[in-house]
């Protein structure tokens, strides 16, 4: 179901009040204030069901902000975020995203079919259609809203996977491209997001690795460490662009917030590691040996042609989010680790 014309809301959606008027929601909101009302955004979210969506919601909600859930399954979402713990949230399908959209102060897309999977080829075809698609779909809604009700922010997902990999090259926003698949996969997704309407503020975050205890990379390893059968993937010496789960989500809302945050950001902690280093710092958190490397051949035969992505690695760093003055709270990843596996 269409939502019908740039004001009326369906009563589907049960927003738990009215949206402020239209030419209230222009002025700039600023999250740092101190007037809570004035500092109330209204936040459209894709891939918010994701390991860093769901972090991203709690946290939008936490702050009194009101979120929209942009979902093709409303069931699914609906068990991510029960009523219970997520009380007046909107979880909208695809044929509602118009309205939240036009409703919305903001946008976060972060949709796309995860890539730690074994790639055939068209599996390789739907990791990027289904972020070129979302993406695309997005940016037309935003294009074809009026401009009373055009959101002003897009912060729009990428990946560290742009610059392509090397074991000697230092990467930063200014880099030029790879030219292996993640890199075609990355720029087509970027350009997708460039064509949003020029008065609409733009914030592409490259995202590296995420840490966190409930999905990611990390995940995967964990379970390895604790039967001892974890250390290096292939040589060990690739560089290992990561993030900790908070900090991705504590740029991407200060993206959200803060004007001065567009254009290209690398979402990557100041201080890459060699994988090497990663499986020792993980395994010695976890109490486990870190000492028998994972062959190249068995991680091809998990993961195929996506093993790439883990034995060949780039050394990426947040020049620009460093030039903002954006604070880290995890800066080495033994810190991160240590904090989450304290959890």
């Amino acid at each position: 179901m269409e939502l019908c014309g740039a004001t009326t809301f369906s009563p589907s959606l049960h927003f738990p009040q009215p949206f402020p008027n239209y030419e209230t929601k222009r002025f700039r909101v600023w999250c740092l204030s101190n007037n809570a009302k004035e500092n109330q955004m209204t936040v459209s979210v894709t891939g918010a069901t994701g390991f860093i969506g769901r972090r991203l919601v709690q946290r939008l909600q936490g702050d009194n902000h009101r979120v929209c859930v942009l979902t093709r399954s409303r069931s699914e979402a609906q068990l991510i975020f029960p009523v219970r713990d997520f009380p007046g949230i909107v979880i909208a399908e695809e044929a509602e995203w118009k309205g939240c959209i036009q409703g919305s102060n903001a946008v976060v897309n972060l949709a796309g079919m995860p890539i730690s999977t074994r790639w055939s080829p068209e599996i390789k075809k739907e990791i990027k259609r289904s972020r070129i698609r979302v993406t695309s779909k997005v940016v037309d809604l935003i294009n074809d809203s009026p401009d009373e009700i055009r959101p002003s922010v897009l912060v729009s997902a990428t990946a560290v996977g742009y610059y392509g990999s090397s074991e000697t090259q230092v990467f930063n926003e200014q880099s030029p491209s790879g030219n292996d698949y993640l890199a075609e996969v990355c720029r087509e997704w970027e350009a997708t997001a460039l064509g949003v309407n020029k008065n609409v503020r733009l914030a592409l975050i490259r995202i590296g690795v995420v840490l966190g205890k409930d999905g990611g990379a990390l995940a995967k390893m964990i379970p390895l460490f604790m039967m001892f059968a974890g250390g290096p993937l292939g040589s060990g010496r690739q560089w290992f662009s990561w993030i900790h789960l908070d900090d991705i989500v504590n740029l991407i809302y200060e993206a959200l917030c803060n004007p001065s945050y567009k254009g290209v950001i690398n979402g990557t902690a100041p201080n890459p590691v060699r994988l090497g280093e990663m499986c020792e710092q993980l395994g010695s958190v976890l109490g486990r040996p870190s000492w028998l490397p994972v062959p190249d051949l068995a991680l091809k035969a998990v993961l195929g042609e996506g093993a790439n992505v883990v034995l060949e690695g780039q050394k990426v760093l947040p020049a620009r989010a460093k030039e903002l003055g954006f604070t880290f709270r995890y800066t080495y990843v033994k810190d991160a680790l240590r904090a989450i596996m304290s959890q």
